[in-house]
């Protein structure tokens, strides 16, 4: 088949624009069954339509949502400072006593005081306050204009010797005002000075959408290299940030036995106040933290002065939650006397069942609001990073998160939903009621595009059938120069330093737009393609 006829075979699919309902109303008829009624329950809990009026809606209920937290974190701030240390927050346990229990567990996985290196971070590939997201690229970001925050200056002053790759002379502006500029091996950057952070919206379900910022750049830049210590740090008490199997596999073992919780935050992030942290981290560590984050939120163009410590966006928002959870119901437990697994990723929380009143009732004090719809103790059912378990089986649902309009959308759908009609993951055989519903699927689905292997991979249908082609996203490549010399030289630092997360990914960039690739086997000469399909063993895209 040409390029041609593979692109006329594929031409713009049309799906009725209830498929999602229609599958719904498919699986209602299925056998009752606790996997089956948890699917119905979740399945479009995160569908998100394309109606403009309603995005806005979204929007200005995410912004109003934010601002609400605000206020409880302006009350949380000023009851953290004002507490007595004597008022009992654990039983007999004092304020005090509770806090530098904390404060000294915290100390021994972070130590006392940070490096030098600690600020010496890497560029993500998200947009930031001069970069949007089309010129996102790691590498883009060591060109051109770039900023920071006034407080994030004298940090960034001291590792400007340590990065000799990257600039090697700062040249004041002449008026003593405005932008000032550093002279690179290959040219003047410059650098800004900006008030703070900016903030953005993404989909989160029909009623709501998530609040993020974008970081200034240099902010970001040593934002990341804490959070990549934060996380070595972790790593040596057994709490890895780049797994989380590792909490799936306690929510598995706490639907079978019982005596282990999950617990889930509501807007844990935007929770964590100035005064917690302030308490909680190392003082060196604190005044760190706090210079190179920003106390400025700019919300449509108006000024918000943060009472939350980071938001989402910030490069260790997410280590630092975690550090924070860790210790609280690492103390909780410490002075109540329970033994049990304790683990913690971002906000999700694995602690023996029997602490969960009392530890429900010191987040609360802190300034957390534990989600009930998400947080379980009682009953056979857990839920943490991603697994769902109901009695030791894996009831794990998929999600529609939108209206099916692209080929890639019915080919992820079917895949989903084979990997969910599985009855048991070592042994790939579907379940014969459910199958039904999945060649309904597939019977949408170009036959060409057949015989994936990845349930994961939205490009190909997964299927027994012998493969022909299969889409793949078009990628424009952009010159980032120098910039990407320079990222590469972090990225390299940071293969000596495992867990750093540090991206290395190419200039490729994504043009939201799909082609059509033939398939080919492995060890077979292109020009063996046509041939009859019984001489392939394997199965691989080309």
């Amino acid at each position: 088949m040409s390029k041609h006829q593979r692109m006329r075979a594929l031409s713009a699919p049309t799906f009725p624009s209830d498929l999602h309902l229609q599958l719904l109303d498919r699986i209602k008829q299925l056998t009752d069954s606790p996997k089956r009624d948890y699917l119905l329950r979740e399945m479009l809990s995160k569908y998100v339509t394309l109606d403009a009026d309603q995005a806005l809606q979204r929007k200005s209920a995410a912004i109003a949502k934010w601002l609400n937290i605000e206020v409880t974190n302006e009350v949380t701030n000023l009851r953290l400072l004002t507490t007595d240390p004597e008022y009992c927050i654990l039983g007999a346990v004092t304020f005090e006593t509770f806090i530098n229990w904390c404060r000294d567990y915290c100390s021994s996985i972070i130590g006392d005081t940070p490096s030098l290196e600690s600020v010496i971070g890497s560029f993500s590939g998200g947009a930031s306050t001069s970069h949007p997201r089309t010129c996102s690229h790691p590498g883009s970001k060591y060109l051109g204009e770039t900023h920071i925050t006034r407080r994030a200056m004298d940090y960034f002053q001291l590792i400007e010797p340590e990065m000799e790759s990257w600039f090697f002379e700062r040249v004041e502006p002449t008026s003593g005002i405005g932008p000032f500029l550093i002279k690179r091996r290959a040219g003047v950057q410059s650098v800004t000075v900006v008030p703070g952070n900016m903030m953005f919206t993404v989909p989160k379900n029909s009623d709501i959408d998530r609040v993020a910022a974008k970081e200034p750049d240099l902010n970001m830049f040593m934002q990341k290299g804490i959070g990549n210590d934060f996380r070595r740090f972790l790593r040596r008490i057994n709490i890895n940030l780049n797994d989380q199997s590792i909490n799936s596999s306690f929510a598995h073992r706490g639907s079978v036995t019982g005596s282990i919780a999950t617990l889930d935050m509501s807007s844990a992030s935007d929770s964590v106040t100035e005064s917690l942290v302030g308490l909680i981290l190392p003082e060196v560590w604190y005044t760190l933290l706090d210079a190179v984050r920003c106390h400025v939120t700019i919300i449509d163009g108006v000024e918000h002065r943060n009472e939350m410590f980071s938001s989402m966006g910030n490069g260790f928002t997410f280590e630092l939650e975690t550090l924070l959870f860790l210790v609280i119901t690492r103390a909780v437990a410490y002075f109540t006397g329970t033994r049990g697994p304790i683990s913690v990723y971002g906000d999700d929380i694995i602690c023996p069942a029997g602490i969960v009143p009392t530890l429900i009732d010191v987040l609360s004090f802190l300034g957390f609001k534990v989600n009930p719809e998400k947080s379980f103790w009682e009953g056979p059912f857990r839920e943490s990073c991603g697994g769902h378990y109901y009695n030791g089986l894996d009831i794990t649902p998929f999600y529609i998160k939108g209206p099916i309009q692209e080929w890639e959308d019915i080919i992820h759908l079917a895949n989903q939903l084979r990997k969910w009609c599985v009855i048991h993951p070592d042994f790939p055989i579907l379940d014969p009621e459910t199958e039904e519903i999945w060649l309904w699927i597939k019977g949408m689905v170009p036959q060409c595009l057949w015989g994936g292997v990845d349930t994961s991979f939205k490009y190909q249908l997964v299927s027994r059938d012998t493969p022909e082609l299969r889409l793949q996203e078009k990628k424009r490549t952009r010159d980032a120069g120098e910039g990407a010399y320079i990222h590469w030289l972090n990225a390299t630092w940071a293969r000596t330093n495992p867990g750093d997360g540090i991206e290395t990914s190419s200039l490729s960039q994504s043009t939201k737009q799909i082609e059509v690739k033939k398939v080919r086997r492995p060890g077979i000469p292109r020009s063996a393609v046509a041939r009859p399909s019984h001489m392939f063993i394997h199965e691989q895209c080309e």
